[in-house]
């Protein structure tokens, strides 16, 4: 195994020209600068150099990829062979011009090398950029210290600071490379090479310039060092990144390596870039998905879709119509009446030119929509997308309805937040190609896509489903069927301890400030007020939870299944539906406004409702505001791999970070739940149970209890705790 890995990564040696060497970095899938990768290349460099006959050199990738940077997998080990460092330095040095001929991309480690390579030729469709801060880390092989000394200070910090990859056109606006073309980077590459021979390399080491400044340039790095705080809400690689630009300000290029590798070192170690890799790995992991009946991603076939459909042209059917469009699938879109047909083709079409502005679709992609207010045209289509409102009566008329017209083999999918999917299945005739895509608003934005499977959903559904979510770059996640799924299921128990904490003395201000400085780009209750209050109430009203039921002897906050708040009910009763209504948790300045103001009747409302109810009142602290709003949802998500409705805690995780903006830096609920220590958490729901007997959510699961019992193994490990008789499916 070990000597085919070092056949296949290798730094390949060739003389093209005559007196051109080519040197070939080849480590598949995209030639990451692995340790067999670094060792072969300072041979191969080295000898290049070393020929008397070669002139020029030229350094380029395998298969259409100049290089994708470091091999992540040994940022978790330590560190051998030669020094990425010393390699750039030794290109940078050599007193024969090096050119990078730079296809497909240049990222992280790779635009480090470029950029120790005295020019750059670039494909017109290739990307560079600097991923590192994206997964806790810096450019540390010099990255930090030679762009910014290449380009503006301005577009330096926020290539680094932001991870953005950029296209090789605005690449050459920047300064960044030389030249682009459409042709073969390498062939001019190598006549480049050719022209350069002979010419003077002082002023293109980088290492020798200084970082050009604006005047006052304190001021500015004060202020970009303001803008990065706000928005990286709590993340600590991006304020790095800005240490380490501003050592390229101030110290010798020595120096501002010395500082680079410091501050390196200090991420590398950290929870943060930890989180931020696991989430990495966490979302290839959910590509490898699998079933109860052991069907996976190996041994299923999805079947091809050339035509799709979508009923419902509300919010998200049109964004569900735009993006199929966008993943280059034709789309007959569906509506119950012509008025309704009317609008969402006008806003369909507006979002379409959007898209075709952006230069992200063709003209042609805004003709791929049809749309009727006729159920028989469906019947030459591959895939259906049900996206009608929240209703178990409705969406089954319509599935028995499309079982009988649409193709025998058509995958039928219902775009449901909750409602259980073998029910809506029960009314057709093949069930087994029933399958829940719950997509997240805006759809044709939003990455995350919980693919659903019932106990009859064939493996050919699902895959097909998860192949489709890839075609839409979407991020795909199988999971089993339950009331809410994985995401809403665990997050009716963050909101419900939101509403608890407004009861005992909280306010919607206080709640909110302490999830944004957690790192939700939102708080709970503007979250509630931007999406609209009555779309969590129709889902109660949907299961019956709204209205005057009680139990008998109790009152109307406590319900069969424990504590229960009406608050958001009360609400939506008096028309405060949120920023559309411009009352709900906040104030706006009217109807559709978005910026939130002081609620004055909700905080008066609020004293009146615990005086009228007999609510003690107590100080509700920030630790207690993280911990019940945090702690339950988690306690939920074990619940959830007890049940098997997830297959992992990677899969819940990927859910958390890219459906519920959950802090990428603190790698999703289960893995923040390992981080801050799992008898911490079971301590911690334990006491808030003991304090809140009639909140049964807050009892902790009996798989934290087992997780804890054997010494809290690490998260990879969680599976092997997990009985499979407590299957669901």
């Amino acid at each position: 195994m070990t000597q085919t890995l070092a056949a296949a990564t290798m730094a390949a040696y060739r003389r093209a020209a005559g007196c051109i060497a080519v040197i070939t970095l080849t480590n598949p899938p995209v030639n990451t600068l692995s340790y067999l990768l670094r060792e072969s290349f300072y041979e191969t460099f080295r000898r290049a150099n070393a020929d008397a006959e070669v002139k020029a050199i030229v350094i380029c990738g395998a298969d259409g990829k100049f290089c994708g940077g470091a091999d992540i997998k040994e940022f978790a080990g330590k560190f051998s062979g030669p020094s990425l460092v010393a390699l750039i330095d030794d290109v940078e040095q050599s007193k024969k011009p090096v050119v990078a001929a730079i296809e497909g991309m240049a990222l992280g480690g790779g635009l480090e090398l470029a950029l120790g390579c005295h020019y750059r030729i670039a494909h017109t469709k290739a990307q560079v950029g600097f991923p590192e801060v994206t997964l806790g880390l810096l450019p540390a092989a010099g990255g930090s210290q030679r762009l910014p000394r290449l380009i503006t200070l301005t577009s330096a910090l926020e290539l680094i600071t932001t991870g953005r990859r950029i296209s090789a056109p605005e690449a050459l606006k920047l300064g960044i490379v030389d030249k682009v073309t459409d042709k073969n980077a390498l062939d001019m590459a190598i006549d480049f090479a050719r022209d350069i021979i002979g010419k003077p390399l002082e002023s293109r080491r980088l290492s020798l310039r200084t970082t050009p400044c604006p005047p006052d340039v304190e001021s500015f790095l004060d202020e970009a060092l303001a803008s990065i705080r706000k928005h990286s809400r709590g993340a600590i690689a991006p304020l790095a990144c800005l240490q380490a630009v501003r050592a390229s300000v101030y110290s010798t290029f020595d120096e501002g390596l010395k500082k680079e590798q410091e501050l390196f070192k200090m991420l590398l170690t950290s929870g943060q870039a930890r989180a931020l890799q696991y989430s990495f790995f966490a979302q290839r992991a959910t590509k490898k998905w699998s079933m109860p009946s052991g069907a996976t991603w190996k041994n299923t076939s999805a079947r091809p879709l050339r035509k799709a459909a979508v009923i419902g042209l509300g919010t998200m059917g049109r964004g569900i119509t735009v993006a199929l469009i966008k993943a280059g699938i034709p789309v007959i879109a569906v509506e119950m009446g012509l008025k309704q047909l009317e609008a969402g083709k006008t806003v369909i079409m507006s979002m379409l030119e959007k898209e075709f502005k952006k230069k992200q679709l063709t003209k042609a992609y805004r003709e791929m929509a049809a749309f009727t207010l006729d159920l028989a045209k469906l019947q030459e289509v591959d895939l259906v997308v049900e996206a009608v409102f929240e209703n178990m009566s409705l969406k089954k008329q319509i599935f028995q309805q499309l079982s009988s017209l649409c193709s025998a083999d058509a995958i039928l999918c219902t775009n449901t937040s909750t409602l259980d999917i073998d029910e809506i299945a029960s009314v057709t005739t093949t069930p087994h190609l029933v399958v829940g895509m719950h997509f997240f608003a805006p759809a044709h934005v939003m990455k995350l896509l919980e693919v659903i499977y019932g106990p009859r959903t064939s493996p050919t559904a699902v895959a097909t489903a998860m192949q489709l979510a890839q075609q839409m770059e979407k991020v795909g996640v199988v999971v089993g069927n339950c009331n809410g799924f994985v995401g809403n299921r665990m997050f009716k128990l963050y909101a419900e301890q939101a509403y608890f904490l407004l009861e005992e003395g909280a306010i919607p201000e206080q709640v909110d400030q302490v999830l944004e400085d957690f790192g939700f780009p939102m708080g709970i209750f503007k979250v509630s007020d931007l999406s609209g209050l009555d779309i969590e109430w129709k889902i109660r009203q949907e299961q019956g939870l709204t209205g005057p039921k009680q139990i008998p002897g109790g009152s109307f906050r406590h319900r069969a299944g424990g504590r229960y708040s009406p608050l958001l009910d009360i609400l939506c009763e008096r028309g405060y539906l949120g920023q559309k209504t411009g009352q709900g948790w906040y104030l706006y300045e009217k109807p559709g406004g978005r910026v939130p103001t002081f609620n004055l009747w909700l905080h008066k409302f609020l004293e009146e409702y615990r005086e009228l109810h007999g609510i003690q009142k107590h100080y509700v602290g920030q630790d207690e505001i993280l911990e019940r709003c945090l702690y339950p949802l988690i306690n939920m998500g074990f619940h959830i791999l007890e049940e098997r409705i997830a297959a992992s805690p990677e899969d819940i995780d990927i859910i958390y970070v890219f459906g519920y903006s959950w802090p990428r830096h603190w790698g999703g609920p289960m893995f923040y739940a390992s981080m801050v220590g799992l008898p911490r958490v079971l301590d911690k729901l334990n006491y808030y149970h003991e304090i809140h007997p009639d909140i049964p959510t807050l009892e902790p699961s009996s798989l934290l209890k087992k997780l804890v019992a054997n010494g809290s193994p690490p998260i990879g490990t969680w599976g092997a705790f997990i009985k499979e008789h407590n299957s669901k499916l």
